[in-house]
């Protein structure tokens, strides 16, 4: 199958990348970890299972590479210091969670249960469990903490959380993808 980038499929990944930068503004911090609940994994999740691996890689990866550059684009703040913060190995697994959950849901058809099931497991094993294998030891490396306490800081607390988003997005994406597939973008 050959990719080939369009005009249509850019101007989604701008919009998902405009609601990216949208959700960082939306944060819950809690007292006991410099982690906030955040509602970024699930545009993340959204990305891939809508625009597929390709304009979901886009659109977050252009979000992360302007904020590097110094734009204010999460939560107001932005430069390399953001990136090389306590929650920099989050935010660098960001594209490659939005490609790998594109990628999976692109093999994935129809409008049942299953259907359902394989879509929450994409957005949950590499929108959820995926940004843990690089943003919990990079915190615990940035914080110099032990890695149980990372895992108690940055992991555990939003395990139940990420689940809900990742059947929010599911929902949302299924709806979506009878009436806007992703291969349109193309």
């Amino acid at each position: 199958m050959k990719t080939s980038i369009s005009i249509r499929g850019l101007v989604f990944s701008t919009l998902f990348g405009a609601l990216f930068v949208a959700s960082s503004f939306f944060n819950i911090h809690l007292g006991f970890s410099p982690v906030p609940i955040s509602f970024q994994n699930l545009v993340v999740m959204l990305a891939g299972l809508i625009l597929g691996p390709v304009y979901g890689f886009i659109s977050i990866g252009l979000v992360v590479l302007l904020t590097a550059a110094g734009l204010p684009l999460m939560h107001g703040s932005g430069g390399p210091t953001l990136l090389l913060g306590k929650t920099g190995g989050f935010i660098w697994a960001y594209p490659f969670a939005a490609l790998l959950i594109g990628w999976v849901s692109e093999r994935v058809q129809g409008r049942g249960v299953w259907t359902f099931v394989r879509l929450f497991l994409a957005a949950e094993v590499f929108g959820s469990l995926l940004l843990y294998v690089t943003g919990v030891p990079w915190l615990a490396h940035v914080a110099n903490l032990p890695m149980q306490k990372a895992m108690v800081a940055a992991c555990y607390p939003f395990l139940p959380g990420d689940a809900v988003k990742a059947v929010l997005a599911a929902l949302i994406a299924l709806q979506i993808r009878q009436v806007f597939p992703a291969s349109r973008l193309r």
